[in-house]
């Protein structure tokens, strides 16, 4: 991949990361709490719970992206940016515009899909 495009998906990716540390799902704390107003009634700490659940899933889901994130910013560093993990084939543009972090080419992300979710493979 020509310098250029790496620039640009260089600053894409910096631009994502300062987007989830600004974000302030990461900083946040106030929802992990339950307060003690909501512990006297059933539905309040249901409530509460659920919304802590959605918190710690969407916190959970910042990190992985951030750390994808930097996982590719080392790879532009190392050369390796662009190629699939799997056949070491270039990643399409396409791809990459939508999905910069990725680390495989849409063959191989579609197999990992079916593998992660248990859909076999019909010949």
């Amino acid at each position: 991949m020509d310098k250029t495009k790496l620039e640009k998906y260089k600053k894409i990716l910096l631009e994502q990361k300062t987007k989830i540390l600004s974000g302030g799902h990461l900083r946040s704390s106030e929802d992990l709490h339950i307060s003690q107003d909501d512990l006297a009634e059933e539905g309040d700490l249901a409530n509460s719970v659920i919304n802590q659940q959605i918190s710690f899933n969407i916190r959970h889901r910042e990190l992985v992206k951030l750390r994808l994130i930097e996982e590719a910013l080392d790879r532009i560093e190392t050369g390796t940016y662009g190629y699939c993990e799997e056949c070491e084939e270039k990643i399409s543009e396409k791809r990459l515009s939508t999905q910069p972090w990725t680390t495989l080419c849409i063959t191989h992300a579609e197999e990992r899909e079916r593998e992660l979710h248990g859909v076999a493979r019909i010949a």
